[in-house]
């Protein structure tokens, strides 16, 4: 950006963040996914070779435990948010510096600083609202 004043710092350290998340995050949700590919297709294959029902099983039990690594850690759902809002960041950070838009007045610094930290808080708001373990409902 133009000069590395608080806010353009911020925006540069929040999008360097999300992108590098959104990338760590797919890598991992695809990694998981390939793998499960693998070994689901492995068990009917270890059937037909003559296999025993145990190496069956081990296989089926992989599988399970690569999913459950993946729902726990929500992998795909981390790397769909946390690129979302790289490119919203992004979008402002191209609109800032061709003063367009809401950019275009001399409040800029500040509309930018109001929008990225909406939407850094947006986001935050979002993730910590998966993380929260749904409560059970009262015995009856």
């Amino acid at each position: 950006m133009e000069d590395e004043s608080p806010t353009h710092a911020r925006l540069a350290d929040q999008l360097g963040w999300y992108e590098t998340n959104a990338k760590s995050n797919q890598l991992w949700f695809k990694s998981l996914k390939v793998a499960q590919i693998v070994v689901a297709a492995a068990i009917p294959s270890a059937a037909a070779l003559g296999a025993s029902v145990g190496v069956a099983a081990v296989l089926g039990s992989v599988v399970v435990v690569l999913e459950g690594i993946q729902s726990l850690f929500g992998f795909q759902t981390n790397w769909t948010t946390y690129r979302k809002t790289a490119e919203a960041l992004k979008r402002e950070q191209y609109l800032y510096l061709a003063q367009a838009a809401q950019y275009a007045g001399e409040d800029r610094e500040k509309v930018l600083a109001v929008i990225v930290e909406s939407l850094i808080s947006d986001e935050t708001t979002r993730w910590a609202a998966t993380q929260i373990e749904p409560q059970q409902p009262p015995p009856t």
